[in-house]
């Protein structure tokens, strides 16, 4: 204090102004500024420069503090000004550090500081010795391997760094031509196209007709393929929604191994001769069946599960037509038999599904489709008991129809059974464990009953004598 300019050290300046008796006006002499106010009015202006330095943007403004000092009737103000030196960087460069930096700034004589530049433009660089990495002690047996193959370890680091940047990056999608029917397989599920045409076979040979190997191969072909194509179409219309789940994430579309018009393309080359087989060369009504079939499939349940739960159902009528397809490929016309056929592979199709959906109701959430599971999860869950029950009652309506013998629904009755259990203790306990071995126990359940129905498939000879005895009796009368 006392008028006297401080010393200068480390960019740290003071500069004291003192109040007189005489006149109270500030008074002093400085090196970065002068000035002559009032006591109130230089505290405003402090204030003022209080705040402004609080929302400044400028990189290198100084720093104040002030204190206020009384002694009596004399009162004076203490100005410390810092100069905060700039940021330092270093940066790499020809695989050598190098840390930039400016100058500090020479203290200016001008009454006008804040005029001058603070800081030069001239830069400098300064080299840094880089610190060299500590790696572990080769043994003796790295060092023959090191020796052997010719690779350091640091060149090791290396690529498997490259190969890590490489694997992040996008990369065109090329597929070769052996790779087309494992994308074909893919693109047409190829697992569910394999069960559509076993149960079309099942239908088949259920049939009490005399069996056709021909007529046979045709009507499993036809619905093969009529399946694939229905199966493209719905991966076609559900490439954004597939996208989204874990589940279908994977798939050709999805994944872009091939293009939309390859699907469809794929589709068509799938449905035309599918169904003109099954019109053709089995018969009109087979055809008709496969064609609504593909319509029901991409029309209606598509689009119908990301609006509503009942596309559980109308899927399940998609899944039962095959074996109907399969009968009326045998015979030429729809039976008694074909719906029983349906109505069991409509039944099997709930718990099967709502098994499988409940522990996928994350995916399809994600994936913005609207199953019971999701929405209704007591009703998937009663539906799934109900038609576990259905099948006890339908097996025993296989004999009263003369579709199979009264073996049938009595060897059949334990499988029927223990999927029933199996059922109850979904609807009971509603956790993963019950759902997953539900959905595994359908997994075996629908070949074994197919099964046990054509070991009791009432033979061709009984049926046609059973015909016969009765044209006589109608006859006598």
């Amino acid at each position: 204090a006392g008028g006297q300019r401080a010393p200068q050290d480390g960019g740290l300046q003071y500069v004291n102004v003192r109040e007189g008796p005489a006149n109270g006006s500030l008074s002093g002499k400085a090196t970065m500024y002068s000035a002559l106010c009032r006591l109130l009015p230089g505290r405003l202006g402090m204030c003022v420069f209080k705040t402004l330095q609080k929302v400044t943007i400028i990189k290198r403004f100084p720093k104040v503090i002030v204190h206020h000092y009384r002694s009596g009737k004399h009162e004076w103000l203490t100005f410390q000004h810092f100069t905060l030196p700039k940021c330092q960087y270093v940066t790499k460069a020809d695989k050598g550090l190098y840390q930039r930096a400016k100058p500090k700034a020479e203290p200016s004589e001008s009454s006008f500081p804040e005029k001058q530049p603070l800081i030069n433009d001239e830069t400098v660089l300064r080299s840094v010795q880089q610190i060299p990495a500590i790696m572990p002690h080769p043994s003796s047996l790295q060092e023959s391997e090191d020796s052997t193959t010719g690779k350091t370890p640091m060149a090791e680091d290396k690529m498997t760094a490259q190969d890590i940047r490489e694997a992040k990056q996008w990369k065109e999608v090329k597929v070769q031509l052996p790779d087309l029917p494992g994308i074909y397989a893919r693109l047409s599920k190829i697992k569910l196209t394999a069960l559509v045409a076993t149960t079309a076979s099942a239908g088949f040979a259920m049939a009490p007709v005399p069996f056709d190997l021909s007529c046979f191969l045709l009507a499993t072909i036809g619905t093969g393929l009529a399946s694939c194509a229905a199966n493209s179409i719905n991966q076609f219309f559900e490439v954004p929604f597939d996208s989204n789940m874990n589940r279908t994430k994977n798939r050709p579309l999805v994944r872009g191994q091939i293009s939309p018009l390859h699907a469809v393309s794929f589709a068509v080359a799938c449905s035309v001769p599918g169904i003109a087989l099954l019109t053709l060369g089995v018969n009109p009504l087979t055809g008709a069946l496969g064609a609504f079939n593909i319509f029901l499939y991409t029309c209606c349940y598509t689009p119908m599960k990301r609006l509503s739960i009942l596309n559980t159902w109308v899927g399940s009528v998609v899944g039962a037509i095959p074996p109907v397809m399969g009968w009326t490929a045998a015979t030429g016309t729809m039976g008694v038999g074909a719906l029983l056929l349906g109505g069991l592979l409509y039944s099997w199709q709930f718990p099967h599904f709502n098994a499988l959906s409940w522990n996928l109701r994350e995916d399809y959430s994600r994936g913005g489709y609207r199953m019971m599971s999701v929405t209704h999860p007591l009703l998937c869950k009663r539906v799934a008991l109900r038609h576990c029950i259905a099948l006890i009652g339908l097996s025993t309506l296989c004999p009263v129809f003369d579709v199979t013998t009264w073996t049938f629904p009595l060897i059949s009755l334990p499988i029927n059974l223990y999927i029933s259990y199996l059922g109850y203790r979904f609807y009971r306990d509603s956790n993963r464990s019950s759902a997953r071995k539900l959905f595994f126990c359908s997994l075996w359940h629908l070949p074994m009953l197919l099964l046990l129905m054509l070991t009791c498939k009432k033979s061709l000879f009984t049926n046609e004598g059973g015909a016969h005895h009765k044209a006589e009796t109608k006859v006598q009368a």
